[in-house]
């Protein structure tokens, strides 16, 4: 339920507990977290962390490529700003098509977990096991 992977694990433990992404979801999920703000790609990290109780764990091998697509798509926008330590960084900011997109992804993802949960809550016929 949620809990912290301990920082004392092995790394091929922390690899086995890690969620691996279906394809599409780091897009949902990254609009989904600027909902909450503009932020820079260490942020959305951090945050995608925390919030999901450290089950996610971006790479930037994976982030920037998929901020890089969202805002080809018109999604985000960017822009080169001060982080409170004072480094520069690009923030990125949902816009209203982005907002649009993620109304449509949220969809689609709650039907695919409602279709996946009928699959794995239902129960054996007959005396299939």
């Amino acid at each position: 339920m949620g809990g912290r992977i301990p920082t004392s694990m092995g790394r091929a433990s922390r690899y086995q507990n890690r969620i691996e992404l279906l394809q599409g979801t780091l897009d949902m999920l990254l609009l989904q977290t600027l909902r909450w703000g503009p932020q820079h790609g260490y942020g959305l990290v951090q945050a995608l962390r925390l919030h999901s109780g450290e089950a996610l764990q971006v790479e930037t091998g994976s982030l920037y490529p998929a901020l890089h697509r969202l805002e080809r798509q018109g999604w985000v926008r960017s822009a080169w700003k001060h982080t409170e330590s004072k480094q520069r960084a690009k923030f990125y900011q949902i816009t209203a098509a982005g907002k649009k997109q993620l109304a449509s992804d949220l969809s689609r993802w709650q039907r695919t977990v409602e279709a996946i949960g009928s699959i794995m809550h239902r129960e054996p016929e007959g005396d299939e096991a």
